[in-house]
């Protein structure tokens, strides 16, 4: 009999041999750790505050093995700490992301769809999917998500405060590739393997073009190619339906796999775009003073941003403000002026790769499920235009 937490660290000859039989033992489920719990409390061995019982500690844990839980419930002894629902989460993050050995990461996020200025479109659909999660209702939820857009459009952020909404927990898969062969296997069925002891869960992958790889990546051994294979097929396993929510982030949608993006795996394709009136960028604006907590005063913001005369992002947005505020704190002021703010967009100069940029708009209008998402003055153009503008930017470029 030969022990191992991961297939990957054994032999393949070994694991694909027809004579050698594969039993795989889960980690323990929530009767289990329930049962266990409930065994070391009458044993007085912990406290739990109130409101707080073994079965709320059971349902809890998911994720966590009895050696964890006794880990959890031997420190709290050791330093005399009761056992809170906030003392359980902080532990339970600690030892999974110890576990995975830096692979994953918890979202710890405290805001939530209220502070994402514009993309109501896609605001509405991330609000549904959270009442669906709310009312358990799970199998009306895609099997994950494609979110597209350039550059500084706030795609990452806004599927953190969707993290924020939904009430279950949200991790980010780390890098996963290894130099040595066989190491990304291991990692990766090190993080499928946690994504399905702590389900229900949202996955966020960001930049997962570069992430994820491709089936016909033919480098050493074909690892990448089996890696991308194995990620398909989890994926696209129902089974996990409203249980593990992918996301996708990238803001190249054209260089994912339609096998990553087709019906049963990241589904539902959304797409970000610059603010295109002067209402959305001073909304933009405002949302952005709140989440950086910069002080301002009152002023006709609309007035600065007429005299704009080139596309602006939130990320553009969020440096101008940034650089206004520094200029307020060298001055001994608390409040960012309207005059800081002028000669801060005076001095503004925006990223020079428009090419790039435009780029990327259009594969992620290309992408797009639905025609309210598309900027006003894309909504009329011809997909065959669209396409062939594509390939002329990319020949322009030099790029795939």
């Amino acid at each position: 009999m030969l022990l191992s937490e991961n297939l990957c660290d054994i032999n393949k000859r070994i694991v694909n041999s027809p004579s050698i039989v594969k039993v795989e033992i889960p980690l323990p489920d929530e009767e289990i750790r329930t049962m266990f719990c409930n065994y070391l409390y009458n044993q007085n061995l912990f406290t739990l505050a109130f409101g707080v019982d073994c079965k709320k500690m059971g349902s809890l844990s998911s994720g966590l093995n009895l050696w964890h839980l006794h880990q959890i419930i031997t420190e709290s002894y050791t330093m005399g700490q009761t056992i809170t629902l906030d003392y359980l989460r902080d532990k339970k993050r600690e030892i999974l992301e110890n576990e995975g050995a830096g692979l994953i990461e918890f979202i710890e996020t405290d805001y939530n769809l209220d502070l994402v200025s514009g993309h109501e479109f896609v605001k509405n659909r991330f609000k549904n999917a959270a009442r669906a999660i709310k009312h358990n209702q799970l199998d009306v939820l895609p099997m994950g998500y494609l979110i597209s857009g350039p550059i500084g459009t706030g795609k990452s952020f806004l599927v953190s405060a969707f993290a924020g909404e939904i009430g279950i927990p949200m991790v980010i898969i780390r890098n996963i590739h290894g130099q040595q062969n066989g190491f990304t296997e291991s990692n990766l069925e090190k993080v499928l393997s946690i994504l399905k002891a702590i389900s229900p869960v949202a996955v966020m992958i960001d930049e997962a073009d570069a992430m994820l790889g491709s089936r016909e990546d033919k480098s050493t051994n074909s690892e990448s190619s089996r890696i991308f294979a194995q990620i398909a097929n989890f994926m696209g396993n129902t089974e996990y339906r409203g249980k593990i929510i992918w996301f996708l982030i990238t803001s190249r949608p054209d260089l994912i796999p339609i096998d990553l993006k087709r019906q049963g795996r990241a589904e539902e394709h959304l797409a970000l775009f610059y603010p295109e009136t002067v209402e959305e960028k001073v909304n933009l604006f405002e949302t952005m003073k709140q989440k950086l907590h910069i002080k301002v005063e009152d002023f006709n913001v609309s007035t600065i941003f007429k005299s704009i005369n080139f596309d602006i992002s939130g990320a553009d947005i969020e440096a101008i403000l940034v650089r206004a505020k520094m200029n307020a704190a060298m001055d001994n002021r608390i409040k960012v002026t309207q005059e800081d703010l002028k000669q801060t967009i005076k001095d503004f100069i925006p990223p020079v790769y428009p090419y790039e940029i435009e780029l990327q708009n259009l594969v992620a209008i290309l992408e797009c499920t639905s025609k309210e998402m598309i900027p006003k003055r894309y909504q009329n153009m011809e997909r065959a235009k669209l396409a062939s503008e594509i390939r002329e930017l990319k020949q322009l470029l030099n790029i795939k």
